[in-house]
């Protein structure tokens, strides 16, 4: 018996649930945490405040990455790249998760504002896919590098004896390099100006909001 084809209306229901889960619920990760072996660092109070804002932002980002993927899986051409999109998306998941649980062990929390991230870059990301897949992959691409970038800065910025959170930060680095180069591999173009500079732009506003609310 063959597989029932997906409707528009059951794609939206189904992103509507992993919407709902993304904000509200408690994502599992299928691979263990890079820090389950590390032992946690003595920090003091600023550090661990700056620690955790910074965690959150990375929080944020997964969440953004979710609702990005989901919005171009959604109006994606192709039925294999709408697979490739929510494979990457299945590993942000990991990454959502390990966010959630270093932020638990900062004792702190996700930016209250997630629920509105989240729509933003899912109207994002269905813009993308608007305009094509060859567009869309392109924006993964451009996505992935500026947020590798961020990462790299974050791992320098976080407190010295902090190295469970460096863990987990170094891990999703490498998974977003290897996203982005999947992506320029299945045909991504250059996003032409100012696009990626827009994309740093809102970048930057989420990560100084999401630092500290």
């Amino acid at each position: 018996m063959n597989a029932r084809t997906l409707t528009p209306l059951d794609r939206l229901l189904a992103g509507l649930g992993r919407a709902l889960e993304t904000v509200a619920g408690t994502p599992q990760a299928a691979r263990p945490s890079p820090a389950v072996e590390l032992p946690e660092a003595e920090l003091d109070d600023a550090g661990r405040r700056h620690a955790a804002g910074l965690m959150r932002i990375n929080h944020t980002g997964e969440v953004c990455a979710q609702a990005l993927y989901d919005g171009q899986a959604a109006l994606a051409r192709h039925e294999d790249n709408r697979a490739h999109l929510l494979h990457a998306a299945a590993e942000e998941t990991d990454h959502l998760a390990w966010c959630a649980e270093r932020l638990k062990e900062l004792d702190s929390r996700p930016s209250l504002l997630n629920p509105l991230w989240y729509a933003g870059s899912y109207a994002i990301g269905a813009l993308a896919a608007l305009a094509g897949d060859p567009v869309s992959l392109g924006f993964v691409v451009e996505t992935e590098r500026q947020v590798e970038a961020h990462l790299a800065e974050h791992i320098d910025r976080l407190p010295a004896p902090d190295e469970r959170s460096r863990a987990v930060l170094r891990q999703m680095q490498a998974d977003e390099l290897r996203h982005a180069q999947a992506a320029q591999t299945r045909g991504g173009v250059d996003l032409p100006f100012p696009v990626p500079q827009l994309m740093r732009a809102s970048s930057m506003v989420m990560k100084t909001v999401a630092y500290r609310i």
